[in-house]
């Protein structure tokens, strides 16, 4: 784990982390809502209308099927400094970026519609924003450390044929 500077376990260590929770809070929601409804991971459609259930159901299943893999792969790939790593887990943080920004939207727009009660829209308000600017950072991040690492070998005298892949 040589030259691995802070950036890298923030960027790793809160990636695992929402890794696991979206596995649990949307995975199993996208194979049984009704589980995830009972987990305490999704609303349901007393409080958030049918319409509601099927949004939140189309996140759900979007993120087992593009988000969840994306971010996996791009962790593991990151991980061990591969170049595909670096654009996979570039793609996974562009979702992460955006996702939440359209949660809250939707939170916002549905406030006032009838049969919409969410019990409590604070938690939405802590969590959602800080995944923003994790995501956005994460982004930052990978495009300086991207930077940085073709600066590097410039600096050395390679110009042409650089392997993404190598150190």
């Amino acid at each position: 784990m040589k030259n691995r500077d802070v950036g890298f376990w923030v960027l790793q260590g809160p990636g695992w982390l929402l890794l696991l929770y979206l596995i649990y809070a949307q995975a199993i929601t996208a194979i049984n809502y009704d589980l995830g409804v009972a987990m305490g991971t999704q609303e349901p459609a007393e409080q958030i209308t049918e319409v509601g259930v099927a949004f939140w159901y189309g996140f759900a299943f979007g993120d087992l099927v593009v988000y969840l893999p994306f971010l996996a792969l791009g962790l593991i790939g990151h991980g061990f400094r591969r170049y595909w790593g670096t654009i996979i887990l570039s793609a996974a943080l562009g979702i992460t970026a955006y996702w939440p920004v359209v949660s809250l939207a939707a939170v916002v727009a549905a406030r006032d519609a009838s049969a919409w009660r969410l019990p409590n829209e604070t938690t939405y308000w802590i969590v959602l924003p800080l995944i923003t600017i994790w995501g956005a950072w994460g982004l930052w991040y990978l495009l300086n450390q991207h930077r940085n690492s073709a600066r590097h070998q410039v600096s050395r005298g390679i110009t042409e044929n650089i392997d993404p892949d190598q150190d």
